[in-house]
């Protein structure tokens, strides 16, 4: 069935249309995967912690990267975990690049100003950030891209070339920490 000329607010494709529409250089179908899926992400990098500086920038690397390696993906694969499986390594990649740079650089007294972010949003993030903290790296990963991004198990376990198996284990170990952290913190209040 042929996508609607004018914008109809019924009619709304799934993202493997999207993508498919994408690949075949269809500048309606990338916009509306862009602005789909670009929360998710930004999400995704706000909430690492490594990556919340450069969540901006990184969301824009990897939709470079998506629009080189768009031949790659193949229809009807789902599209989720096969993007966020290029935002991990674009993310891993920037991290590595930026640790190098970094023990080289010197630190400023004063940031230059530039717009701040939500002060809602930023509260939310500073409060998940202190629950998120002390987790290790990879059950971190997990919970983002499950709760923060929404993502299924499924979808997790593509985006990071785990099985359904791991990513659940990396999840309740998460949530079993979490809970113990909360249940410390409760009783100090």
């Amino acid at each position: 069935m042929p996508a609607p000329t004018a914008p109809d607010p019924e009619y709304s494709p799934g993202l493997k249309l999207l993508m498919r529409g994408y690949q075949q250089a269809d500048d309606k179908a990338a916009k509306a995967l862009i602005e789909q899926v670009s929360p998710r992400l930004r999400r995704y990098f706000w909430f690492q912690a490594f990556t919340r500086r450069f969540a901006d920038d990184l969301l824009q690397e990897t939709w470079m990267r998506v629009h080189r390696a768009r031949h790659t993906y193949r229809p009807g694969a789902a599209v989720l975990p096969w993007i966020f499986a290029i935002a991990r390594y674009t993310a891993l990649d920037h991290y590595r690049r930026t640790r190098r740079v970094e023990l080289r650089e010197m630190q400023v007294e004063e940031m230059p100003d530039c717009p701040a972010p939500e002060a809602e949003f930023l509260r939310e993030a500073h409060e998940m950030d202190k629950m998120l903290a002390d987790l290790p790296e990879g059950q971190r990963e997990v919970l983002v891209m499950l709760k923060v991004s929404g993502m299924s198990l499924e979808e997790v376990a593509l985006a990071t070339s785990s099985s359904i198996g791991s990513v659940k284990q990396r999840a309740h170990r998460a949530y079993t920490k979490l809970r113990d952290v909360l249940a410390v913190g409760g009783r100090r209040g």
